[in-house]
């Protein structure tokens, strides 16, 4: 549970300006798809497709890192992994399954992406059922277990001598999609009042300076006041 005066406390630290900009964004934000990156090695293309989730107003990435460790590149992200919930699996297990396991207690089927199998055609692609999209690693794509674990296969429609798109790419056409056509539907995509509540609080954190000096501060003063009232 959000504590409201302290809420109300760091509120006084942004702009109006500021505080619109959250709540015009956090409308437009979504659980109901989701991105997966299964061993991405090479930063910028994390990167890019963490800037392509906030774009299209997609909240949570989860990172598989069995190989590589999924670093972001300030300079690609350009400051959007501030707003999103990143998840990482990076245990000695396997990462892949706990990743997978999660999702599906959340209640997402599993999409692989890749352009060599019958897959369903992005155009084709049924909107309406909440989905996490896998891609996978730059050379080699999604791994054999998701090939064997996914509920479906996506893919690009693609009419050129080259039979794949770089990852970021492929990403951000995807969540352009499927994202424009979700709010054509009468699914209810966005975010429940209580999610965004817990967003706006980490938002405004990520905006101001030195936030757990403030939130010291205020408690202290609030004991300070209830102390002298009693």
């Amino acid at each position: 549970m959000i504590d409201e005066g302290l809420l109300a406390y760091l509120e006084g630290y942004i702009t109006e300006k500021r505080k619109e900009t959250f709540y015009k964004v956090l409308n437009e934000r979504t659980r109901h798809f989701t991105v997966v990156l299964e061993d991405i090695y090479q930063p910028h293309n994390a990167s890019a497709v963490v800037r392509s989730c906030d774009i299209f107003g997609v909240q949570d990435v989860y990172a598989i890192e069995n190989k590589f460790t999924n670093k972001v590149s300030r300079h690609v992200a350009k400051g959007s992994q501030k707003w999103l919930d990143i998840h990482r699996y990076k245990e000695d297990g396997d990462n892949t399954k706990a990743c997978l396991e999660d999702l599906r207690a959340k209640g997402y089927q599993i999409i692989g992406t890749t352009p060599h199998t019958d897959s369903c055609i992005l155009p084709d692609f049924d909107v309406t059922k909440k989905s996490a999209f896998v891609f996978g690693a730059e050379k080699d794509g999604i791994s054999d277990y998701i090939k064997q674990e996914a509920d479906g296969f996506l893919k690009i429609p693609m009419v050129g001598f080259t039979e794949s798109l770089n990852i970021s790419v492929a990403a951000a056409i995807t969540l352009q999609d499927v994202t424009t056509r979700l709010k054509r539907t009468d699914i209810h995509w966005q975010l429940s009042e209580e999610e965004k509540k817990v967003l706006y609080f980490k938002w405004i954190k990520n905006t101001i300076k030195n936030p757990e000096k403030l939130i010291e501060y205020y408690y202290k003063d609030l004991d300070n006041l209830l102390t002298n009232t009693l």
